[in-house]
């Protein structure tokens, strides 16, 4: 097929994004401006070098046909496999987590880039499974998902392991995966989590006792509930095997869950520090320790909401330029947007990410390639997450996780990650209809 150069960049993807970096630059210089209208801070210099080489690496993901990468995808995704064990084992310590490579200031967090060959190599997997039976389908491509989330637990980077969780979710959902698997993940997940957070919850939210919660915190009582619900798993496993009832299937089902989620929650509350588990439930009441572990939520929203309609105007912030605001490049950067453009600004941004959103949505409807198609959702999830989550986090109604918001937030890795993906949708777009390769 002749190459027609400007036919390959899609025009409402690309100028979304373009704005929204803009945004991104200019809001990450505000955030290097102390309290006396100094620039403190060089990362807006450094945004622009990474916006610069992104564009590059966009149109090479371009240029590039998606499909020959598939036959590469197992040995990326080993590859993958060996830099997160490593990064585990030698990595450097950035914000609590070991998930750095790299020399002095220069550094890239492998756990980004792993999110686009996870979505290759799983998109590959679903393509070529179309004829294997559901079950099979489904314990397989659960495994593809565990091997790197595991590995970046043990970093450990909450946030950055729980995108590969909606991407997982979303692509075997559009490869046809029945519910049932998928909603037995789902929950096997949010009940583990909730076991987790549960003793955390007691002493920092509730500040009171509660006999029942003796079911978590005592170490003999959790391993007889775990064993008693286990065993009555095991029952419901024989019973569907011998007499074929849906009645042991669901019995089964449900306790199997539930096992998992016990068993899951004791290794979360090792490997997660005590203020990541923190994290996860103080934004139920922030105020409990407004100056620990609720003072990230607490200031994010007095920022928000002094924005009001049309913002204090740029550069006049408080919360950023007194350094109120933590982390306030990165994972806050939506705070300050909107403080200083107030509700106007949030508005402008939210619109772009949604035209972002639908165009995807689009591509994926028209895209007849199978491994495109599931490529398409994949992106789609990844950044749909980041975005919900990230504005979600700033504004109190979400757990603090430390997901960045990409195209807005400062950062190579994430930037760059973002725009090979939208380089990726524009390949998958220009040849929508073209099989041969």
């Amino acid at each position: 097929m002749k190459l027609r150069i400007f036919e390959l960049f899609d025009i409402t993807l690309l100028v979304c994004i373009l704005i929204l970096i803009s945004f991104g630059v200019v809001f990450i210089y505000s955030s290097g401006i102390n309290s006396s209208g100094i620039s403190v801070s060089n990362e807006y210099i450094k945004q622009i070098v990474f916006a610069g080489t992104g564009l590059v690496l966009m149109a090479a993901a371009v240029i590039l046909d998606y499909r020959k990468i598939a036959r590469q995808s197992p040995k990326l995704f080993t590859g993958l496999v060996f830099v997160l064990l490593y990064t585990c084992l030698f990595g450097r310590y950035v914000n609590g987590a070991r998930s750095w490579l790299g020399i002095g200031d220069l550094g890239v967090q492998p756990s980004e880039f792993g999110k686009i060959i996870y979505i290759f190599f799983l998109a590959w997997y679903l393509e070529r499974s179309d004829m294997v039976s559901p079950r099979k389908r489904f314990f397989t491509a659960t495994g593809i998902m565990l091997v790197p989330l595991l590995l970046i637990l043990l970093q450990p980077d909450l946030g950055t392991a729980s995108v590969y969780i909606p991407i997982y979710l979303i692509m075997c959902f559009m490869a046809g995966i029945p519910i049932r698997y998928l909603l037995m993940v789902f929950s096997a997940g949010m009940l583990t989590i909730i076991c987790t957070v549960l003793p955390v919850w007691e002493t920092e939210i509730l500040q009171r006792t509660l006999p029942w919660m003796r079911l978590f915190t005592d170490n003999r009582l959790r391993f007889i509930m775990i064993a008693s619900v286990g065993t009555i798993a095991l029952i419901g496993t024989l019973g569907y095997t011998i007499f074929k009832n849906k009645y042991y299937y669901w019995i089964a089902y449900c306790f199997g869950i539930i096992t998992f989620a016990l068993l899951a929650s004791i290794a979360a509350s090792k490997v997660l520090k005590q203020y990541q588990i923190e994290r996860l439930i103080i934004f139920i009441d922030p105020n409990c320790d407004p100056l620990g572990a609720g003072w990230n939520i607490i200031q994010s929203q007095i920022a928000i909401g002094s924005g009001n309609l049309f913002g204090q105007g740029f550069l006049n912030g408080t919360q950023s330029h007194y350094r109120f605001l933590p982390q306030q490049s990165t994972d806050f950067i939506f705070s300050i947007l909107s403080e200083e453009t107030g509700f106007i600004g949030g508005m402008v941004v939210f619109t772009l990410y949604i035209l972002i959103l639908f165009r995807i949505i689009i591509i994926i409807k028209n895209t007849k390639n199978l491994y495109g198609y599931y490529i398409s959702s994949g992106i789609l999830a990844m950044l749909f997450f980041h975005f919900i989550v990230n504005v979600g986090m700033v504004m109190g109604i979400m757990p603090i996780t430390g997901i960045p918001l990409i195209f807005l937030s400062y950062g190579g890795s994430s930037l760059w990650t973002g725009m090979i993906c939208i380089g990726v949708l524009m390949s998958i777009n220009f040849r929508q209809m073209d099989f041969s390769y």
